[in-house]
């Protein structure tokens, strides 16, 4: 039956579906958000060098921890699929699976982090930003193996329609990282005052604390024990393990080819002074913020696809998939006219001063243009991989943002004078800007027409 055929209550029913699934993640994905909030804004009160260096130090951090997150994502479509065939005995044994790949990818992340300090040396850092950055990210970076296999069960337990621990836990995680900064960060109650190390001490240490609970919840609660994974030792798997790796490495690299885009524009605009990078990181900063909802309903469709194709139900996983994709676009115009409306409220909301006010409600402009197509792009892509495909998203999204974002900022925010259609003066962090609006929407169009390919040809062929 086409989609357009389908009763209004069906098309309700698997839009309430999602958002059962995709509520809880929002609020522990704004939770985590919030640990980062933090660890800035308590970091200010300290001084200003000890704020650069916990930004400088959580920025490479944050780059090499969405790219564990993407790695790690492959586990989400593979328990997705055997829920969807009730093949639940085999799940225990990919859980086991995913954890030695979790240790395996957070040692190597560990490893990543700390030579990453080495990149310090070579920007012309004050040398006590510089020590300071670094010891941010020897220390932060224990928290790696922790992330990359506490990764591992979420997507599990996402995966089996239980989304409420992930909730749970990121929102204690986040008043442990406040309180444990409270104390580290000021030297509060004794404590030692450590200043910006202090967050890197409160997060890395939550983190840990973060996998134990989970551990604890999946023990206890019963809806556990039908694919509970821990009864039993199991060494690691080459193959198995091979396989979640070349599922979740395009993820991973689609992830870093995004996040590194935009990290390097942030790197590009600060040679143009205070308030243009001001701007620019406030516009960013609440993008990133409203980028959350749509994030969460994609990891929602990624378990709702992939148990429609695991029960052999093509039809569902393609009408669950453009159900996903339309929730995503009405709340992106819902957002882009909240912002369009109250973008001089929202610069307000973040300075005082008024030329970064005047620039950020200009770059917001921007962020309200690429609201449709950064939640398309995002609700597409996480469709794809619940068809167990990730590299073809990979390959989309590094041409549309390192092909075609980059580039196209760089003429227009530089104006270089050796390209021949430069504009005559520098556009700065808007000429960015419009180039990360083209590669969303390049990424939007591109993803769009592979989902509709791939999933017309998963349909069984027409009596």
């Amino acid at each position: 039956m086409p989609a357009a055929a389908l009763p209004v209550f069906t098309v309700r029913t698997e839009m309430s579906a999602l958002w059962r699934l995709s509520w809880p993640m929002l609020v522990g994905q704004l939770a985590t958000v919030g640990m980062g909030v933090a660890d800035v804004a308590m970091t200010g009160h300290v001084s200003a060098a000890e704020l650069a260096a916990v930004s400088l130090g959580a920025s490479v951090w944050s780059i090499i921890l969405v790219t564990v997150m993407g790695v790690m994502m492959a586990i989400n479509t593979v328990v997705a699929h055997e829920t969807g065939a009730a093949e639940f005995a085999r799940i225990p044994h990919v859980v086991r699976q995913s954890l030695w790949k979790g240790l395996g990818v957070g040692l190597v992340a560990c490893l990543a982090t700390n030579l990453a300090t080495l990149v310090f040396d070579h920007i012309g850092l004050a040398p006590a930003v510089n020590a300071n950055a670094s010891r941010f990210l020897h220390v932060i970076s224990i928290g790696m193996p922790a992330f990359a296999c506490y990764r591992a069960l979420y997507g599990y337990t996402t995966s089996i329609n239980q989304t409420k621990p992930v909730m749970v836990i990121a929102f204690f995680g986040l008043l442990y990282n406040v309180f444990v900064n409270w104390l580290l960060i000021y030297g509060n109650w004794g404590m030692p005052k450590l200043g910006g190390v202090g967050c890197a001490v409160a997060t890395a240490s939550g983190i840990w604390l973060m996998l134990g609970a989970m551990l604890a919840w999946m023990r206890s609660a019963p809806a556990y024990r039908q694919t509970y994974p821990f009864t039993h030792w199991e060494w690691p798997n080459r193959a198995e393990i091979g396989s979640m790796l070349r599922l979740g490495l395009p993820i991973g690299v689609t992830y870093f080819a995004e996040v590194s885009a935009f990290g390097a524009v942030s790197l590009l605009v600060a040679r143009f002074g205070v308030v243009q990078v001001s701007a620019h990181q406030i516009a960013l900063n609440f993008a990133s913020l409203v980028f959350m909802v749509p994030l969460s309903f994609g990891v929602g469709l990624i378990t709702r696809v992939g148990q429609a194709l695991g029960e052999g139900n093509p039809q569902r996983a393609r009408f669950a998939a453009w159900v996903g994709v339309g929730m995503s676009l009405v709340f992106a115009v819902l957002s882009a006219l909240f912002i369009l409306l109250f973008r001089w409220q929202i610069a307000r909301a973040y300075t005082s001063d008024p030329a970064v006010q005047a620039l950020c409600a200009q770059l917001l402009l921007f962020a309200a243009l690429f609201q449709l197509s950064d939640a398309t792009q995002v609700a597409t892509s996480s469709a794809i991989r619940g068809y167990k495909v990730t590299r073809a998203p990979m390959q989309i999204q590094v041409l549309a943002f390192w092909g075609f974002a980059l580039p196209l900022g760089c003429i227009l925010g530089l104006a270089p004078a050796w390209f021949p259609w430069s504009p005559a003066q520098p556009m700065q962090a808007a000429g960015f800007w419009i180039g990360l609006v083209l590669g969303l929407t390049i990424a939007a169009v591109l993803l769009s027409w592979s989902l509709q390919r791939l999933s017309v040809a998963r349909l069984p062929p027409a009596l």
